[in-house]
């Protein structure tokens, strides 16, 4: 066997290599909890969705994996706050993949907090009913304050998302 092809072999294998470790390890690597590199991989027990979905945020710290249904099939961190009929996420408005697909796709998809996942539909919510849930996921935080470099709380994009 000749070099180059050798060469294109190992070439290959490591390409096949980082594809699947990078499967199985996205988006877990990020280092504050809220990567926004997707994995594929959304993993956690198919549970029946709660009657209320508020005490799981006092159970369940930190965010948590969603994974819309369709192509490609990207699994996000989500920062969230349970309410009693669904759960409230946002997003930076930065024309985000996993908002367009919402808006482009009906929101069919899972979430999964801790180790329960839920089959869930997310929907983007408008008008005065978006401030007052971005005030309830802000958390207390002042949403006409920028977030670092980027857009104040108050211009993010809100989503809820009740079961299926």
């Amino acid at each position: 066997m000749s070099r180059g092809k050798i060469a294109g072999i190992a070439a290959g294998e490591v390409l096949v290599g980082g594809v699947l470790a990078w499967m199985f390890t996205a988006p877990y690597l990020g280092n504050t909890g809220l990567s926004r590199t997707p994995g594929i991989i959304l993993g956690g027990t198919p549970t029946p969705a709660p009657d209320d979905f508020s005490p799981l945020h006092e159970t369940v710290q930190g965010p948590l994996l969603m994974k819309l249904a369709g192509f490609p099939p990207f699994v996000n961190y989500l920062s969230w706050v349970g309410r009693p009929d669904g759960v409230i996420t946002a997003t930076r408005p930065d024309g985000g993949l996993w908002a367009q697909r919402v808006r482009d796709d009906g929101g069919d998809g899972w979430m999964r907090i801790g180790d329960a996942t839920y089959e869930m539909r997310a929907m983007e919510i408008h008008g005065e009913e978006r401030v007052e849930m971005m005030r309830l996921w802000a958390g207390g935080r002042d949403i006409n304050q920028p977030i670092g470099t980027g857009a104040p709380l108050r211009d993010w994009e809100v989503f809820f998302w009740v079961p299926r």
